[in-house]
């Protein structure tokens, strides 16, 4: 369960912290909530990619004892940055920029894990959707060591726009997957670059790996069929560390 000091309760504290543009992680909504504060909360949220989730109050009840009126918000241990920010401005800096995206992962230590690989690697940015994702929380940074309190984080709406914006820009993208075409080793890793991984029951969505331009998997020589999705993001990440080194 995270801190007290990563939530915030009640609908109008929720409601100034969305108009402030704190960088929230999820929302919690008791799911018969009606109330005319409820509509402002709404309101303010439409077009932000905050996620909410209705849930039964006695999951909220579970969280705190407090006056929540309904609503508890998660407030992320990161600034989240902006892709189309970033972008430009590591072009401009005359950098040859390396992502990672991840598809679906959901576990808080994976995250870390990856963060702390995607640091040591000088990865210039983890992207997450919004959406069917981690949350960046105390125990992700803890995990990474401290990685994310450097390591810019993007959360995007649509993981198949910002795919279709990074080819546009350029970027050649990498899939790591069960499907892939050839081991991991023969894919090109040396221009700006993403290397997409996905959580390791599903694997990186279909709308994804329709958008990359190599499928590379990993040789599995044992009986289970998958690595850790850490272990996994660490040998992609140093195979173009070793590519662009050279």
């Amino acid at each position: 369960m995270a801190d007290k000091s990563e939530m915030i309760f009640g609908v109008r504290a929720v409601i100034e912290a969305v108009q402030a543009g704190k960088d929230i992680d999820k929302i919690l909504v008791k799911r018969d909530i009606q109330s005319d504060l409820s509509k402002e909360l709404f309101a303010a949220l439409k077009g932000t990619l905050i996620p909410v989730q209705r849930v039964p109050v006695e999951r909220i009840n579970k969280i705190t004892r407090k006056n929540h009126q309904g609503v508890v918000a998660f407030v992320s241990a990161v600034t989240y940055q902006k892709m189309e920010d970033l972008v430009p401005f590591l072009f401009e800096q005359g950098k040859n920029p390396l992502f990672v995206m991840l598809d679906g992962v959901t576990d808080v230590r994976n995250f870390g894990a990856i963060a702390r690989t995607c640091e040591c690697a000088a990865v210039d940015a983890v992207i997450i959707p919004a959406k069917n994702s981690v949350t960046v929380n105390a125990d992700a940074v803890k995990t990474s060591a401290g990685a994310l309190h450097t390591l810019p984080v993007c959360r995007e709406q649509s993981l198949k726009e910002t795919l279709q914006y990074l080819k546009n820009s350029g970027f050649h993208i990498v899939a790591a997957t069960e499907k892939g075409d050839y081991n991991y080793t023969k894919a090109d890793y040396t221009g700006p670059m993403c290397i997409i991984l996905g959580a390791e029951d599903k694997g990186v969505s279909y709308d994804s790996l329709a958008l990359c331009d190599e499928w590379v998997k990993i040789p599995m020589l044992g009986t289970i069929e998958s690595l850790n999705v850490s272990v996994a993001a660490g040998i992609l990440i140093y195979e173009a560390v070793k590519q662009r080194i050279n």
